[in-house]
């Protein structure tokens, strides 16, 4: 017997917990056990008392896993809510990135040329290196990262994505 394989999506799925220790270590847990990836992951303290945080999660897996996976991580105790912001509509999606770039001359002013284009900002600078702070989605920080390879990239540090839903509804 044949058995079909499902093609794998990306979600990102906004996880509202109680801020307690292993809490983390168990939500990714979950994903280790069935062998999935967990491509980015922030998390944030989203209450005045820090008493519940904000976990935002991007993976890619088939919609019968996924949907395994936001069911599991619903049942466990700390746990108040699971959204799979990507089938829930519409939402706004960025990242944030650090890029060191080296260079003089020309390679200089094209990194300051293509840091304007992509309304990267220069939050230190050097007289032979800069650093870029650049926000967006993810294709736009690959995109800069790649382009600055060609000019001297040295050394990325990127947050993962955050994420939240459109209009007045909380996820």
């Amino acid at each position: 017997m044949h058995i079909r394989e499902e093609a794998t999506e990306r979600h990102t799925l906004a996880v509202i917990v109680d801020n307690e220790p292993g809490i983390l270590a168990r939500i990714a847990g979950l994903f280790t056990a069935r062998g999935y990836n967990i491509e980015s992951l922030t998390v944030s303290e989203i209450t005045e008392d820090k008493s519940v945080s904000r976990i935002t999660i991007v993976t890619s897996a088939s919609p019968h896993v996924l949907e395994q996976i936001v069911a599991q991580l619903d049942r466990l105790v700390p746990v108040h809510k699971v959204s799979d912001l990507t089938t829930e509509g519409a939402h706004v999606e960025r990242e944030l990135a650090l890029v060191k770039v080296a260079g003089t001359g020309d390679h200089r002013i094209e990194a300051l040329r293509l840091a304007d284009v992509y309304r990267a900002r220069v939050v230190d600078a050097t007289t032979s290196s800069f650093v870029f702070e650049v926000t967006g989605g993810t294709e736009k920080i690959d995109k800069f990262v790649e382009l600055m390879r060609e000019v001297g990239l040295i050394e990325v540090a990127r947050t993962g994505i955050v994420a939240i839903s459109r209009g007045k509804e909380a996820a």
